[in-house]
């Protein structure tokens, strides 16, 4: 139940992500940084994809993924288009990957020590849903912010 449960709400919220970057009215904005707004939404963007290709792709769905998490922050003026593609491929990933979680899985420990402590898979899925949110948060006051 919680891994469908999950997989709609990654879905929601990355198709939230790409209606958030196709709503830039001019997309060289989607790589503004001002004043102390640290990231733009396009590295923003980058950033929950690694996310989600690491601990989603890479672990459930043994996609090989390699993640290049400084390139996530430091990389800049990818075309949307590119970025939609990339959001796109996150969505199956996803989703694919999702599919092998079973509840069995959901109780043990997460198999990568993420943070101070170890988490229940099911803790760090749901951490991972809340991150997406929180970023996405982050894209859409910036596109209101300086797209204007």
């Amino acid at each position: 139940m919680l891994v469908q449960t999950l997989k709609s709400l990654f879905r929601r919220d990355l198709e939230r992500l790409k209606q958030e970057i196709c709503s830039y009215k001019d997309e060289t904005k989607i790589w503004y940084v001002e004043k102390n707004i640290a990231n733009s939404a396009g590295n923003l963007c980058l950033h929950l994809v690694g996310n989600l290709n690491t601990y989603i792709g890479a672990e459930f769905g043994k996609t090989e993924y390699i993640r290049h998490r400084e390139l996530e922050f430091s990389l800049k003026n990818i075309p949307a288009t590119e970025l939609l593609i990339k959001i796109n491929e996150t969505i199956t990933v996803v989703e694919k990957a999702l599919d092998n979680v079973t509840d069995d899985q959901l109780h043990q420990e997460y198999p990568i020590l993420v943070f101070t402590e170890k988490t229940s898979t099911e803790y760090f899925l749901v951490h991972l849903a809340t991150h997406l949110t929180y970023h996405l948060g982050q894209v859409n006051y910036h596109r209101r912010l300086l797209d204007t």
